[in-house]
């Protein structure tokens, strides 16, 4: 007779979901901090991008010409650049060194100039021209990635879109609505407690609020509106009274 077999059977491993690495759990009261964060922030700062356009493409070509300098800087220049070359059509055609010229300011102009005018060529070449209203499209453009992808959807297209930034990151570690730096599973976190008609208005309002208040090396907290739920907050002023 075959020996019996002793000892329980090994349990079989359940399988990971293939996003389940992008979705842990939000950190404890993360659902209450976001809602609060939505509604304040709502009061302080217009859903807005801080880069003056006309059109999605203008918005895409000052998003790639906004890379490690200031919003300031690239207004000064797009009025030229598309006073010069209106269209995708038009741009993707360009001399690169007029192109580096006129881009200067912004600084790491030869390697922006690529870009803008390898998008351009992208959109004549695969979307006739015309920025798509896609994120899966948007990202084969050179030089754009999930953040201006996103950036784009909300703000050309009113489309729901969180893009996540260096300020966005800093920000939503510091009120603990996240644990980690990783751009794509802090939007995946985010978006699950938000619904999406707010998705785009506040990864714009926590840009603007980490430019002007919750700074990267020294935070005015003693002046921000979030500082008696946030968990990094140096102060503590007395409990909000309830509007009546």
């Amino acid at each position: 007779m075959p020996p019996k077999a002793t000892g329980s059977k090994a349990k079989p491993r359940k399988k990971r979901r293939p996003n389940a690495l992008l979705r842990p759990p939000p950190p404890r009261g993360a659902r209450t901090r976001a809602q609060l964060v939505v509604e304040r922030l709502r009061d302080l700062y217009p859903a807005a991008t801080e880069l003056v356009h006309d059109s999605p493409f203008q918005l895409l070509i000052a998003t790639i010409l906004s890379a490690q300098t200031t919003d300031r800087s690239v207004n000064l220049v797009t009025p030229i650049l598309f006073g010069r070359y209106p269209t995708a059509l038009d741009l993707a055609g360009a001399d690169p060194a007029e192109i580096e010229r006129m881009i200067k300011a912004t600084g790491f102009f030869r390697t922006k100039a690529r870009r803008i005018i390898a998008a351009s060529r992208t959109l004549v070449e695969q979307f006739g021209g015309e920025v798509p209203p896609r994120m899966e499209d948007l990202v084969t453009v050179p030089g754009i990635g999930r953040k201006t992808a996103n950036v784009i959807l909300g703000a050309g297209f009113g489309i729901p879109g969180f893009a996540v930034d260096t300020h966005v990151t800093r920000l939503t570690n510091r009120l603990g609505l996240v644990r980690t730096r990783v751009p794509e599973k802090i939007e995946a976190q985010v978006t699950r407690m938000v619904p999406p008609s707010e998705w785009t208005a506040l990864s714009l309002r926590l840009i603007l609020h980490g430019r002007r208040i919750c700074i990267a090396r020294r935070p005015r907290c003693e002046e921000c509106v979030l500082n008696d739920f946030c968990p990094s907050s140096c102060t503590r002023p007395k409990p909000r009274r309830a509007k009546k």
